[in-house]
């Protein structure tokens, strides 16, 4: 989260200085720029709606588009930032013309129209330009939105899931709220014994933690990963094998609607609090670094626990808007360790000698991920590899 913070910082920096131009009469009120590493967050602030069309889609260095029904006033230049070198804001035809001269090779990923709201009274129009591979990357440079470095040890936030009133799932012999418990202690236990982390569970005994509070365990810990432990059910009892959950697109836009209905939310996050359009802005960046983050260390831990021979799902790494998930600024998982209805399953999940073996390799994964930040990772917006 402190590297979270620093992107926060800069990115607010460059909308205090050249990423943030205003017009005067006109529909085209302004533009603004946030950029978080290969992406780059382009906004144009309207007075009124207006449809837009590209004209150019950045393979020859430029983005132009138009924007029908909105006129460009006095017109605007300046500076942009991130992979956007330059804008120019004119007149074509009736419409504006936005240009955008790219600093390196980009192309349009998303835009769309935001009417007004949270406070904001006017209209924008997005733009989101991602890098491509038209400019080369010097070979040491670490992936995009590697894990945060700090001074001291990580914190990892472990979450047994169900507990006290709630047993979750039930097997021929124990329920999953038992088998969720001895996991995380175990895994506790594996990451302590190497002395390079910190460790907090959400629950340490049979009681039950409501869903939201151990988000909150974890966010106010300052906490660097999250991992939630489940074992998994099924009406076939045939049916085995591990898979690993991360926040799906439609869990992020749930994320955004809970993290802002208070009314300091910006503060929460550590925003500025200025202007809550820009603050909306960030959170949105700083929800996307998050989820990158998190479908990295998927990865990352699903080929740990095939190397130790752990039977897996087909389609191991799944989305989902699990409510455990939801917390923007910590990267986080679910991880079904098996079908607690399956026998096999189950007696992997309850034998002591197995079940330290699953978490040593959990354990070794997560070390993985603090350890190599430059490994490669699948970004929020490319489904997985499993299906």
């Amino acid at each position: 989260m402190t590297a979270l913070a620093f992107v926060v910082i800069c990115v607010v920096g460059l909308f205090a200085t050249r990423g943030l131009a205003w017009g005067g009469n006109g529909d085209v009120l302004g533009i603004r720029f946030g950029a978080d590493g290969d992406r780059t967050r382009v906004v144009i602030d309207l007075e009124k709606a207006a449809q837009g069309r590209v004209i150019d889609t950045g393979a020859d260095g430029r983005v132009t588009l138009a924007l029908n029904g909105v006129s460009p006033g006095r017109g605007l230049d300046g500076g942009g930032s991130g992979l956007v070198r330059s804008y120019q804001v004119s007149s074509s035809g009736g419409a504006s013309r936005i240009m955008l001269e790219l600093a390196r090779g980009g192309e349009i990923e998303r835009r769309f129209l935001l009417p007004p709201g949270d406070g904001v009274t006017h209209y924008r129009y997005v733009v989101d330009i991602k890098a491509t591979g038209a400019a080369a990357r010097p070979a040491s440079r670490p992936a995009q939105n590697p894990p945060p470095r700090r001074a001291g040890r990580p914190l990892v936030v472990i979450d047994a899931g169900h507990g006290g009133r709630d047993p979750g799932a039930q097997g021929a012999a124990v329920n999953e709220s038992q088998v969720t418990l001895a996991a995380a202690l175990a895994l506790k236990a594996e990451l302590e014994k190497t002395g390079r982390y910190r460790v907090r569970l959400t629950r340490e005994t049979n009681t039950y933690v409501d869903l939201y509070r151990r988000v909150a365990i974890a966010r106010q810990a300052d906490a660097d990963l999250f991992i939630s432990l489940h074992a998994d059910a099924g009406s076939d009892p045939a049916l085995r094998g591990a898979s690993v959950y991360t926040l799906s697109e439609q869990g992020a836009g749930r994320a955004v609607r809970e993290f802002t209905r208070g009314d300091n939310w910006g503060r929460d996050l550590r925003l500025p609090g200025r202007d809550p359009s820009v603050d909306r802005i960030l959170l949105d960046m700083t929800q996307r670094a998050t989820q990158n983050r998190s479908a990295q260390f998927a990865r990352v831990l699903l080929t740990h626990l095939e190397a130790s021979e752990h039977p897996l799902l087909r389609r191991s790494h799944r989305d989902a808007g699990l409510a455990v998930l939801l917390a923007p600024d910590v990267p986080a998982v679910l991880l079904e360790m098996g079908f607690i209805t399956n026998p096999d399953d189950e007696r992997l999940l309850t034998d002591e000698r197995a079940r330290r073996r699953l978490m040593k390799a959990v354990a070794d994964g997560i070390d993985r991920y603090f350890r190599e930040p430059s490994a490669p990772i699948m970004t929020a917006a490319t489904p997985s590899a499993n299906g």
